[in-house]
């Protein structure tokens, strides 16, 4: 197998692209295809629900790298 990178510069383009790949049945997949897990799926869904019900918190990005920027 080989990986081939493409920089795509607007949606057309990647439309086009993808139209093509599907028709000659190629196997592929974008850098915005994440799948998750039923596990992992149910775990964001319980995280969600407790942040949402108040029972974590969240932090600001340059809070938490602050914290670690000596790791």
């Amino acid at each position: 197998m080989e990986t081939l990178t493409i920089d795509i510069q607007n949606e057309q383009e990647k439309k086009v692209l993808l139209a093509f790949l599907d028709s000659l049945n190629y196997q592929y997949h974008t850098d915005d295809d994440y799948q998750l897990t039923d596990e992992q799926e149910k775990e964001m869904v319980k995280r969600k629900e407790d942040f949402l019900a108040g029972k974590t918190t969240s932090r600001p990005w340059s809070e938490i790298r602050r914290k670690y920027e000596g790791v």
